[in-house]
């Protein structure tokens, strides 16, 4: 498609098994430099497990906002989604407050050493910085005592926060360097009707910020919305029955963002299903207009092999499109991380040369 603005062959998601910033950027540029679009700063160091970092830098510093319980994890770090520390807005708040958005600092530090490492020519020219942010749901999942009254309290302050710092955002990075993508696993959970601590509504706690948010960012600056369930701790969370949902959220994204969208990142199955036509079969109604789609169709456990059976699977009802990995792989275990990172290269290369 002409007007298509991104059509590299390959996405990072966000995280990587990297031990800075620096090192990302670094490692992204000579092994994905010509794969991608954009250039992630690996979501390291206190971003490492993803909105674990809203809990604590954003919610948790919140006055309207009083912790219900810690984490119940008997080393203080929660193993999975039921040993998050709880959050409840504080009674009389009808809508929360948040001063700044920490993410938001992080991503314009890591954007300066972007542009020194594009300077040096560490950086090719024609890579943009990437940033993912969380959207609602996701960043506001700590809710769990009175959801019904918590959530929309908590998510109407979200949204007000998301659009100030945008504003902050794009006057520290110029738009034609930025890429923005809204990361989105809780959401698609909210909708499958898996997490126990929500209520109905989970389709407008998707629809109504993509209609809202997404068309805040000037038309310069590339976007993506990264459609997965997660992997905390599980790959994934929860596996959904086919591709039906994620294809809903990506067709609506397209159609009612107020703006183009420049990419679509729908996760896959898990392994045993890579030639499971019932799960890729509603790639058929996608209709991604002039985004780029890529399916997270790599997985850390069957290398080169599994990927040609889900891309040949997936081959049978979408004709074009790129690969990625599942999710943000920077917590996954075993190898050494400048390994993973180059079997990745490696595994994408062989699929899409």
């Amino acid at each position: 498609m002409t007007d298509r603005r991104v059509n590299s062959p390959a996405l990072l998601v966000g995280s990587m098994p990297a031990g800075s910033a620096e090192h990302a950027f670094r490692m992204g540029a000579e092994l994905f430099g010509d794969l991608v679009a954009s250039l992630p700063d690996g979501e390291t160091g206190p971003l490492a497990n993803w909105v674990s970092f809203e809990r604590e830098r954003l919610i948790r510093t919140s006055r309207d906002i009083v912790v219900v319980s810690e984490t119940e994890s008997p080393t203080g770090f929660p193993r999975h989604a039921y040993e998050t520390p709880v959050f409840s807005v504080r009674d009389g708040v009808e809508r929360v407050h948040f001063d700044s958005w920490p993410r938001i600092d992080l991503a314009i530090e890591s954007y300066g050493l972007f542009k020194e490492l594009r300077d040096a020519g560490v950086i090719g020219r024609g890579l943009r910085f990437q940033v993912g942010l969380p959207f609602p749901a996701s960043a506001m999942n700590a809710f769990k005592a009175d959801f019904a009254s918590d959530y929309p309290k908590a998510e109407a302050g979200y949204e007000d926060l998301v659009a100030r710092e945008l504003v902050r955002l794009l006057d520290a990075i110029p738009p034609e360097d930025l890429a923005i993508q809204w990361d989105c696993a809780y959401e698609t959970q909210d909708i499958e009707g898996v997490l126990a601590w929500t209520n109905d509504g989970g389709w407008e706690r998707f629809a109504g910020p993509v209609t809202r948010l997404t068309r805040l960012i000037p038309t310069e600056a590339l976007v993506g919305y990264h459609l997965c369930y997660g992997t905390f701790p599980e790959w994934p969370m929860y596996e959904a029955r086919d591709y039906e949902v994620l294809v809903r959220m990506a067709n609506f994204a397209v159609n009612e963002s107020g703006r183009m969208v420049d990419w679509l990142h729908l996760a896959g199955p898990r392994y045993l299903r890579s030639e499971d036509r019932r799960f890729f079969r509603p790639l058929v109604d996608l209709e991604p207009g002039t985004a780029r789609v890529f399916l997270g169709i790599v997985l850390p456990l069957d290398g080169l092999a599994g990927l040609r059976r889900r891309h040949r699977t997936a081959s049978r009802y979408l004709e074009d499109f790129g690969v990625a990995m599942y999710c943000g792989f920077g917590r996954q275990p075993g190898q050494d991380g400048d390994e993973t990172l180059r079997e990745h290269a490696g595994v994408i290369r062989s699929v899409t040369a």
